[in-house]
């Protein structure tokens, strides 16, 4: 475990490899699990204000799940607001190329430049989960190992890539470039011990 701002992070974020392969995994992140995505208080209004941006990027169940359910739904196995689903299933926000690739239709908006808003946080960040205490006075960064993504975690490996350097972009979106240039400098110091020992 390692300690960066007062934040806590698992040695697998710094030791595991990972490298999303939408090839070999076609998005499924985005169609399986219990609950929807994530969402931060701030992010439930971005949605609410970009909702009639991104409305055109969704598939037709989508739309629909969106607008029984809305932008956000709370999940009271997981305790938090996330994204609705589809049935039960796939995020609502979701889209598929004409390879039958999961995509996210707030990205694809974003891609287009109509949105400043890139997509929700926990999406951006995965396979890292962030879990605080009941008080809110810690974060702590954990890896979600979950199956699906064994081609990411092979993908990684064969391209050398640890999960903190392929979320680069998300964990300085999250706690800036200052927070990542630490991070990344502890990660190489400890790479280097384990070489020399």
């Amino acid at each position: 475990m390692l300690i960066i701002q007062d934040k806590l992070i698992s040695d697998d974020i710094l030791e595991k490899r990972f490298v999303c392969n939408l090839k070999a995994c076609k998005g499924i992140c985005c169609v399986e699990g219990d609950s929807g995505a994530p969402l931060e208080d701030e992010e439930r209004v971005i949605l609410d204000q970009i909702l009639d941006t991104v409305m055109p990027y969704l598939t037709e169940e989508g739309k629909d799940a969106i607008r029984n359910q809305g932008t956000s739904v709370y999940f009271d196995e997981a305790e938090e607001f996330g994204t609705p689903l589809i049935d039960g299933g796939a995020c609502a926000f979701i889209n598929f190329d004409e390879k039958g690739t999961a995509l996210c239709g707030i990205e694809q908006a974003y891609l287009d430049g109509k949105t400043d808003f890139k997509k929700p946080i926990s999406c951006h960040l995965y396979p890292i989960r962030v879990e605080t205490n009941e008080s809110r006075t810690f974060e702590a960064l954990n890896y979600d190992k979950w199956d699906i993504c064994s081609p990411a975690c092979s993908f990684g490996e064969e391209l050398n890539v640890p999960v903190y350097a392929f979320l680069e972009e998300a964990i300085t979106r999250k706690y800036g470039a200052e927070f990542f240039a630490e991070l990344k400098a502890a990660a190489e110091h400890l790479e280097n011990q384990k070489k020399q020992s």
